[in-house]
């Protein structure tokens, strides 16, 4: 027999991807501050070695 009423989780598949993507935005967010960090190092060792 089919269910009546509302679909079996759907709530919470959507709230699951919602949480997944804050995460993998945070990571990708975190990362890109990261690269910035040592770029910066590097320029700043590059300016002053020469």
């Amino acid at each position: 027999m089919a269910k009546k009423g509302q679909a079996k989780n759907t709530k919470n598949k959507a709230k699951h991807s919602k949480l997944m993507s804050q995460k993998k935005n945070k990571l990708k967010k975190s990362k890109e501050l990261h690269t910035k960090r040592i770029k910066s190092i590097i320029q700043k060792h590059k300016a002053q070695s020469n």
